[in-house]
């Protein structure tokens, strides 16, 4: 790849994967369009390692309060809302990791990655998203017990589908509940931490099986720019959350839905 395709598909990344639009969807069109090759798996820890910098850096002391919260708990021997908390980030995991061993090893993966199936989840999902807005009771943290968890873990289990958004169906599901569209976006931010840790250990894992040589130059700049972008869309983006809504992402997905079927049936 050359300066312009990195900087392109490091800043797509960042952008993309915390806002609730897709990432593989966007990720699909500079070689559609541009004919670009595949970015390769070195590349794809790269931004995945800035992505996980972003959101770890951003929820730093979110996330003190919960370890400190935790110890806490170990020693008083009683729940706190701190540790209640990371106990839902656990259950919300879970389903996500299982699942996408299963996808892994059977090798789905691959064949999910059809312009025409990103297209499709880009779509539904999208207009999902738009539906859950009615069902807005503004619940807070407090009111997030483990069956809801446990819920919206799953609908993160199904961003294994390309075009899916791990972000925009978690935030979906949370809204469905009756969470409010902060409290919806920080848990699903939240919640990207250990599945990014999950995914960026597996595609470690399958690096290191490669014999092929590593451009170190590429990588960090890759993960400079992924983090960096994924961070101030994060801010941006739980800064407007209330007040612009859910509806411009809804019309943007399907806006981009309908470029993705124009370049499969052309």
């Amino acid at each position: 790849m050359d300066v312009f395709q990195i900087i392109v598909l490091a800043l797509i990344q960042g952008i993309s994967e915390f806002l609730p639009i897709s990432s593989s969807a966007h990720l699909i069109l500079p070689s559609q369009i541009l004919g670009w090759a595949d970015q390769g798996l070195a590349f794809d820890v790269a931004v995945h390692i800035g992505s996980l910098a972003a959101v770890v850096t951003y929820f730093r002391h979110d996330l003190v309060q919960l370890i400190s919260g935790c110890q806490q708990s170990l020693v008083t021997r009683e729940i706190n809302a701190e540790s209640r908390l990371s106990l839902m980030l656990v259950l919300g995991t879970i389903p996500a990791v299982l699942f996408g061993l299963v996808v892994s090893v059977s090798g789905f993966d691959d064949a999910m990655r059809s312009i025409f199936i990103i297209a499709t989840t880009t779509l539904i999902f999208g207009v999902l998203l738009g539906f859950a807005e009615r069902f807005i009771r503004g619940e807070s943290m407090d009111a997030m017990g483990w069956k809801q968890a446990l819920l919206i873990g799953i609908a993160q289990a199904l961003a294994i589908i390309p075009g899916t958004s791990r972000s925009g169906i978690t935030i979906t599901a949370a809204l469905l509940l009756g969470f409010s569209r902060e409290v919806a976006a920080r848990f699903s931010f939240l919640l990207s931490i250990p599945i990014i840790v999950a995914a960026g250990t597996l595609k470690i894992a399958q690096l290191i099986q490669q014999a092929d040589p590593v451009d170190w130059s590429v990588l960090v700049l890759g993960v400079l720019l992924s983090g960096v972008s994924a961070w101030l869309c994060i801010k941006w983006f739980l800064a407007v959350i209330n007040r612009i809504g859910m509806m411009p992402f809804v019309i943007y997905r399907i806006v981009l839905a309908g470029v993705l079927f124009a370049i499969y049936f052309n």
